[in-house]
């Protein structure tokens, strides 16, 4: 009797563990999203790294991609693995330099492909997953808060992750997603302004100026 008592006791001290574990880590997340929400604009540098050791790519093996994206609002000009992704708030403009292609669909990027995309940091976390504390690390001489976040749909192509914070800022610093293939894509941010002077024009897609390039818009 005595050892079931001590088990419902124990059982009853982690739950509640978990439960304060739980509602600290949302706290720090609605914390920075409500803060970095509240900028009139905001300037981000990014590189990002692959790791997939069952794939054979290791750390170190290919140069980090980079990019960057401006964000007003709901609003962004982001500018990745090559292509332009103007978003105006009502239509998607994916803008492929290269093939001299231009793509346009209603509504912003999905995560239905199992990606976090930059323009999705301060929201993603707000549906499907659940949250607990991580490690607070010395990164570069900051103090980076992790905290973990874990799918709720177990069918998920996203298995796992760990966002990085700044204790001080409560500005995100980065982004580890561990996919269900095994592989690690780590987002670190590498400049961060805020409240810039900049144009309006950059969120807008200026047709014509394509055409007269002869670009292709489907």
């Amino acid at each position: 009797m005595k050892r079931i008592l001590i088990l419902c006791i124990y059982l009853l001290s982690s739950s509640f563990i978990f439960s304060q574990n739980s509602l600290e880590a949302k706290s720090i997340l609605d914390e920075v999203s409500t803060k970095m929400n509240a900028y009139e604009n905001m300037f981000i540098g990014f590189s990002q790294v692959l790791i997939n050791e069952e794939a054979g790519i290791l750390e170190g093996d290919e140069p980090p991609i980079r990019g960057e994206i401006n964000l007003m609002g709901e609003k962004y000009n982001l500018k990745y693995l090559g292509n332009l992704f103007i978003y105006d708030a009502n239509k998607l403009y994916i803008i492929n330099h290269e093939e001299k292609e231009i793509s346009i669909s209603e509504g912003d990027l999905s995560a239905d492909d199992g990606f976090i995309y930059p323009s999705k940091l301060f929201s993603f976390y707000k549906e499907g997953y659940n949250f607990e504390m991580g490690k607070l690390e010395n990164i570069n001489g900051r103090k980076i808060q992790f905290v973990s976040l874990n799918p709720i749909d177990s069918d998920s192509d996203i298995i796992k992750v760990q966002l990085g914070i700044d204790a001080k800022t409560k500005h995100i610093y980065k982004l580890i997603q561990t996919g269900s293939n095994g592989a690690k894509t780590s987002f670190t941010i590498t400049t961060f302004k805020i409240n810039q002077p900049i144009s309006e024009d950059l969120f807008k897609f200026n047709k014509q100026k394509y055409l007269d390039q002869q670009y292709t818009i489907d």
